[in-house]
């Protein structure tokens, strides 16, 4: 796992990139295209870095989370450094595991809580990690290109960061259990349809259209923005805590289970995996 200190982002280690633009407008920006923005430890640090920036900026009315590149985030980099957690027993790496997610739901809960809204522009491939992050945001508009799904349990592992959650408090459990489940990818019409997304445009439309919503929240007053999104938030999140608690050591469990060394393996070798619910 990574150093979790505070330093400053190491120039040519940013996972993610931000810029205040003019109208309080704050860019966040996933900038590995070259990963297809690929998710790892280092960039939820990174994340947690400039959510504690973004949080006492009164420049800063609104927040528009993008993404580089063909894809918004295919989720976990699996060549990252650090991606797999050791320990001596299954005892230990179940508790390492534990710990590491719970810091990782702390880092997503400071951007998550912002008082500034959230807009996510979504394009491509927007996957795992990557949906999850997405659903953080208050506010989804999606390409027409954009792809999302939740494929841990197809690996063996249950999903980390609380994405079925966020499902079940949108789409409804249904759809979360649906999609969680099966691991099934669905186009932005669909997600649209389940109130994951507010707005689907164009591929070429889809900075425009990110744009201009965050400017419409960044003209309104911030007090009574902020307001908003907290009165909202604390009705539509009751019970989350709790919630993520349990997806933490769930996933821990699962993470180290012969069923997750197996997914692994059969995903790399391209071959369906022979799970024993071991």
């Amino acid at each position: 796992m990574i150093d979790t200190l505070d330093r400053e982002i190491p120039a040519g280690e940013e996972r993610l990139r931000f810029e205040v633009t003019e109208g309080g407008v704050g860019v966040l920006t996933l900038c590995r295209p070259e990963k297809l923005n690929g998710w790892s430890w280092e960039a939820s640090r990174q994340l947690g870095v400039f959510a504690d920036r973004i949080r006492f900026d009164p420049s800063v009315r609104v927040v528009l989370l993008r993404a580089e590149g063909r894809a918004f985030c295919a989720g976990i980099d699996v060549t990252a450094p650090g991606g797999a957690i050791t320990g001596d027993s299954a005892a230990e790496r179940t508790h390492r595991y534990d710990e590491g997610i719970r810091w990782v739901h702390e880092r997503f809960a400071a951007f998550a809580r912002l008082p500034q809204p959230i807009v996510a522009a979504v394009q491509g491939y927007c996957l795992g990690f990557g949906f999850e992050l997405a659903l953080m945001a208050d506010v989804r508009i999606a390409a027409d290109d954009a792809v999302f799904a939740l494929p841990e349990a197809g690996i063996g592992v249950a999903v980390d960061a609380g994405g079925d959650l966020r499902i079940a408090r949108d789409a409804g459990a249904g759809w979360a259990k649906y999609l969680a489940l099966t691991g099934r990818r669905v186009d932005a019409a669909t997600a649209e349809r389940l109130g994951l997304v507010q707005l689907v445009t164009p591929p070429d439309g889809l900075d425009t259209a990110a744009r201009d919503t965050a400017a419409a929240i960044a003209a309104n007053a911030p007090l009574a923005v902020r307001a908003i999104k907290r009165n909202i938030d604390a009705f539509a999140d009751h019970g989350m805590a709790a919630a993520l608690d349990r997806a933490a050591l769930a996933a821990a469990l699962t993470l180290t289970s012969d069923d997750a060394r197996e997914g692994y393996a059969a995903k790399a070798a391209r071959r369906p995996p022979g799970f024993t619910g071991a």
